[in-house]
Protein backbone atom coordinates (compact mmCIF):
# COMPACT_ATOMS: atom_id res chain seq x y z
CA UNK A 1 0.00 0.00 0.00
CA UNK A 2 1.05 3.72 -1.15
CA UNK A 3 -0.31 6.00 1.66
CA UNK A 4 0.08 9.59 2.03
CA UNK A 5 0.30 10.65 5.65
CA UNK A 6 -0.44 14.25 7.40
CA UNK A 7 0.82 14.00 10.99
CA UNK A 8 0.48 17.22 13.32
CA UNK A 9 4.63 18.17 14.29
CA UNK A 10 4.83 20.01 17.30
CA UNK A 11 8.46 20.80 19.28
CA UNK A 12 6.68 20.92 22.79
CA UNK A 13 3.82 22.48 24.16
CA UNK A 14 4.72 26.18 23.98
CA UNK A 15 5.35 26.13 20.35
CA UNK A 16 3.42 26.12 17.48
CA UNK A 17 2.56 22.99 15.57
CA UNK A 18 1.92 22.13 11.64
CA UNK A 19 0.96 19.62 10.03
CA UNK A 20 3.76 17.57 7.95
CA UNK A 21 3.20 15.55 4.89
CA UNK A 22 4.92 11.99 4.60
CA UNK A 23 4.45 10.12 1.51
CA UNK A 24 4.92 5.97 2.69
CA UNK A 25 5.14 2.80 0.75
CA UNK A 26 5.44 -0.64 1.47
CA UNK A 27 2.46 -1.20 4.36
CA UNK A 28 1.32 -4.62 4.55
CA UNK A 29 -3.33 -4.79 5.45
CA UNK A 30 -2.41 -6.85 8.36
CA UNK A 31 0.14 -4.28 9.55
CA UNK A 32 -0.92 -2.38 12.96
CA UNK A 33 -1.51 1.57 12.70
CA UNK A 34 1.53 1.67 14.94
CA UNK A 35 3.23 -0.85 12.99
CA UNK A 36 2.87 1.47 10.35
CA UNK A 37 3.85 4.50 12.28
CA UNK A 38 7.16 2.88 13.31
CA UNK A 39 8.18 2.40 9.42
CA UNK A 40 7.47 5.83 9.11
CA UNK A 41 10.13 6.50 11.76
CA UNK A 42 12.58 3.83 10.71
CA UNK A 43 12.48 5.76 7.28
CA UNK A 44 12.62 9.15 9.25
CA UNK A 45 15.75 8.32 10.77
CA UNK A 46 17.69 6.74 8.14
CA UNK A 47 17.06 10.31 6.49
CA UNK A 48 18.39 12.28 9.79
CA UNK A 49 15.07 13.67 10.18
CA UNK A 50 13.61 14.09 13.96
CA UNK A 51 11.21 10.65 14.42
CA UNK A 52 7.50 11.21 15.10
CA UNK A 53 6.71 11.01 19.21
CA UNK A 54 3.50 8.89 19.59
CA UNK A 55 2.33 7.13 22.69
CA UNK A 56 2.58 3.12 23.85
CA UNK A 57 3.00 0.78 25.86
CA UNK A 58 1.60 -2.59 25.77
CA UNK A 59 0.19 -2.84 22.34
CA UNK A 60 -2.44 -5.18 23.55
CA UNK A 61 -5.63 -2.55 23.79
CA UNK A 62 -4.96 -3.09 27.63
CA UNK A 63 -3.16 0.38 28.54
CA UNK A 64 -4.60 2.90 26.28
CA UNK A 65 -1.47 4.96 25.60
CA UNK A 66 -1.76 4.98 22.16
CA UNK A 67 -4.30 7.15 21.73
CA UNK A 68 -4.65 9.27 18.37
CA UNK A 69 -7.26 11.26 16.08
CA UNK A 70 -7.11 9.29 13.28
CA UNK A 71 -8.72 11.30 10.39
CA UNK A 72 -11.37 12.80 12.74
CA UNK A 73 -11.85 9.85 14.89
CA UNK A 74 -10.65 9.20 18.21
CA UNK A 75 -9.12 5.60 17.47
CA UNK A 76 -9.79 5.96 13.95
CA UNK A 77 -12.36 4.48 11.73
CA UNK A 78 -12.96 0.49 13.65
CA UNK A 79 -14.89 0.15 16.61
CA UNK A 80 -14.05 -1.50 19.93
CA UNK A 81 -10.64 -0.84 19.59
CA UNK A 82 -7.32 0.86 20.62
CA UNK A 83 -4.72 2.97 17.98
CA UNK A 84 -2.75 -0.13 18.31
CA UNK A 85 -5.49 -2.90 17.58
CA UNK A 86 -6.34 -1.07 14.43
CA UNK A 87 -5.00 -2.53 11.18
CA UNK A 88 -4.03 -0.92 7.96
CA UNK A 89 -6.77 -3.08 5.89
CA UNK A 90 -9.21 0.14 7.56
CA UNK A 91 -7.73 2.03 4.55
CA UNK A 92 -6.96 1.61 1.18
CA UNK A 93 -4.07 1.83 -1.55
CA UNK A 94 -2.93 5.78 -1.95
CA UNK A 95 -5.53 7.04 1.17
CA UNK A 96 -4.47 10.07 2.99
CA UNK A 97 -4.36 9.70 6.65
CA UNK A 98 -4.65 12.42 9.06
CA UNK A 99 -3.07 11.74 12.26
CA UNK A 100 -3.15 14.09 15.20
CA UNK A 101 -2.99 14.28 18.97
CA UNK A 102 -5.88 13.80 21.16
CA UNK A 103 -7.44 17.69 21.36
CA UNK A 104 -8.26 19.13 24.38
CA UNK A 105 -7.12 21.98 26.68
CA UNK A 106 -6.81 19.44 29.50
CA UNK A 107 -4.49 17.78 27.66
CA UNK A 108 -2.19 19.45 26.62
CA UNK A 109 0.48 18.74 23.75
CA UNK A 110 4.23 17.02 25.17
CA UNK A 111 5.70 16.30 21.46
CA UNK A 112 4.02 16.11 18.37
CA UNK A 113 0.88 12.98 19.06
CA UNK A 114 1.96 12.78 22.45
CA UNK A 115 -0.14 14.55 25.04
CA UNK A 116 -0.22 15.29 28.83
CA UNK A 117 -3.32 13.05 30.82
CA UNK A 118 -1.94 12.94 33.82
CA UNK A 119 -5.69 15.16 34.59
CA UNK A 120 -6.88 11.54 34.42
CA UNK A 121 -4.14 10.53 36.97
CA UNK A 122 -5.54 13.88 39.32
CA UNK A 123 -9.11 13.09 39.44
CA UNK A 124 -8.90 9.25 40.29
CA UNK A 125 -6.55 10.26 43.40
CA UNK A 126 -9.18 13.05 44.19
CA UNK A 127 -11.61 10.10 45.11
CA UNK A 128 -11.01 6.93 43.23
CA UNK A 129 -10.43 4.71 46.13
CA UNK A 130 -12.35 2.59 49.10
CA UNK A 131 -10.94 2.48 53.04
CA UNK A 132 -10.89 -1.73 54.23
CA UNK A 133 -9.20 -2.61 57.75
CA UNK A 134 -6.06 -4.86 56.70
CA UNK A 135 -5.32 -5.72 60.18
CA UNK A 136 -6.91 -8.39 61.96
CA UNK A 137 -9.65 -10.63 61.00
CA UNK A 138 -10.41 -9.31 57.32
CA UNK A 139 -13.79 -9.94 55.84
CA UNK A 140 -12.95 -11.69 52.39
CA UNK A 141 -14.30 -10.33 49.75
CA UNK A 142 -15.95 -13.34 48.57
CA UNK A 143 -18.29 -13.61 51.69
CA UNK A 144 -20.05 -10.47 50.61
CA UNK A 145 -23.33 -11.14 48.94
CA UNK A 146 -23.44 -8.60 45.57
CA UNK A 147 -26.11 -8.83 43.28
CA UNK A 148 -24.87 -10.31 40.08
CA UNK A 149 -26.59 -7.27 37.90
CA UNK A 150 -24.65 -4.81 40.22
CA UNK A 151 -20.99 -6.72 39.97
CA UNK A 152 -21.28 -7.08 36.24
CA UNK A 153 -22.19 -3.51 36.05
CA UNK A 154 -19.47 -2.42 38.15
CA UNK A 155 -17.11 -4.75 36.24
CA UNK A 156 -17.95 -2.90 32.94
CA UNK A 157 -17.71 0.30 34.64
CA UNK A 158 -14.14 -1.35 35.86
CA UNK A 159 -13.14 -1.89 32.14
CA UNK A 160 -12.57 1.98 31.41
CA UNK A 161 -8.81 2.17 30.63
CA UNK A 162 -8.50 6.10 31.16
CA UNK A 163 -7.29 6.54 27.64
CA UNK A 164 -9.23 9.97 26.59
CA UNK A 165 -11.18 8.63 23.57
CA UNK A 166 -14.52 10.10 25.26
CA UNK A 167 -12.75 13.62 25.79
CA UNK A 168 -11.09 13.94 22.21
CA UNK A 169 -14.29 13.00 20.36
CA UNK A 170 -17.00 15.37 22.81
CA UNK A 171 -17.48 18.60 21.31
CA UNK A 172 -17.46 20.27 24.58
CA UNK A 173 -13.92 18.15 25.50
CA UNK A 174 -16.10 16.31 28.46
CA UNK A 175 -14.53 13.84 31.07
CA UNK A 176 -18.22 12.70 32.13
CA UNK A 177 -17.84 8.92 31.06
CA UNK A 178 -14.21 8.97 31.99
CA UNK A 179 -15.15 9.95 35.59
CA UNK A 180 -18.61 8.50 35.82
CA UNK A 181 -17.34 4.92 35.18
CA UNK A 182 -14.54 5.30 37.54
CA UNK A 183 -17.10 6.86 40.15
CA UNK A 184 -19.67 4.09 39.60
CA UNK A 185 -17.22 0.99 39.45
CA UNK A 186 -16.98 1.84 43.28
CA UNK A 187 -20.82 2.88 43.69
CA UNK A 188 -21.89 -0.39 42.70
CA UNK A 189 -20.38 -2.77 45.03
CA UNK A 190 -20.48 -2.75 49.02
CA UNK A 191 -16.81 -2.17 49.23
CA UNK A 192 -17.83 1.17 47.78
CA UNK A 193 -20.41 2.90 50.21
CA UNK A 194 -17.84 3.88 53.14
CA UNK A 195 -16.80 7.22 50.65
CA UNK A 196 -19.47 7.07 48.48
CA UNK A 197 -20.73 11.07 49.11
CA UNK A 198 -16.87 12.23 49.40
CA UNK A 199 -15.61 10.46 46.51
CA UNK A 200 -18.12 11.48 43.20
CA UNK A 201 -18.30 15.64 44.99
CA UNK A 202 -14.21 15.46 44.78
CA UNK A 203 -13.93 13.89 41.46
CA UNK A 204 -16.57 16.29 39.52
CA UNK A 205 -14.75 18.89 41.14
CA UNK A 206 -11.45 17.69 40.10
CA UNK A 207 -12.89 17.22 37.07
CA UNK A 208 -14.47 21.03 36.60
CA UNK A 209 -10.69 22.69 38.18
CA UNK A 210 -8.66 20.49 35.20
CA UNK A 211 -11.01 22.56 32.89
CA UNK A 212 -13.12 19.70 31.39
CA UNK A 213 -16.27 20.71 29.56
CA UNK A 214 -19.47 20.19 30.56
CA UNK A 215 -21.40 17.15 29.23
CA UNK A 216 -24.59 17.66 26.39
CA UNK A 217 -25.45 14.17 26.14
CA UNK A 218 -24.74 13.82 22.35
CA UNK A 219 -23.45 10.39 22.62
CA UNK A 220 -20.36 10.98 20.91
CA UNK A 221 -17.96 9.69 23.78
CA UNK A 222 -20.07 5.87 23.97
CA UNK A 223 -19.67 5.58 20.19
CA UNK A 224 -15.84 6.08 20.53
CA UNK A 225 -15.09 4.48 22.95
CA UNK A 226 -12.74 1.25 22.67
CA UNK A 227 -14.39 -0.48 25.20
CA UNK A 228 -17.72 0.50 24.93
CA UNK A 229 -18.42 1.92 28.18
CA UNK A 230 -21.95 3.56 28.06
CA UNK A 231 -24.13 6.77 28.95
CA UNK A 232 -25.81 4.30 31.69
CA UNK A 233 -22.96 5.15 33.77
CA UNK A 234 -23.39 8.69 33.68
CA UNK A 235 -26.76 9.15 35.04
CA UNK A 236 -25.57 6.64 37.41
CA UNK A 237 -23.39 9.43 38.57
CA UNK A 238 -25.38 12.19 37.94
CA UNK A 239 -27.88 10.25 40.71
CA UNK A 240 -24.61 9.57 43.38
CA UNK A 241 -23.76 13.00 43.09
CA UNK A 242 -27.47 14.43 43.72
CA UNK A 243 -27.75 12.08 46.72
CA UNK A 244 -24.31 13.07 47.67
CA UNK A 245 -25.43 16.85 47.77
CA UNK A 246 -28.28 16.50 49.47
CA UNK A 247 -26.38 14.94 52.34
Amino acid sequence: MKLKLKVWRQENAKSSGKIVEYPLDGIEPDMSFLEMLDILNDNLIVKGEDPVAFDHDCREGICGMCSLFINGEAHGPDRGVTTCQLHMRMFKDGDTIFIEPFRAKAFPVIKDLVVDRSAFDRIQQAGGFISVNTSGNTIDANTIPIDKNDADRSFDAASCIGCGACVATCKNSSAMLFVSAKVSQYALLPQGKVEATDRVLNMVKQMDDEGFGNCTNTGACEVECPKGISLEYIAQMNREYLAASLK
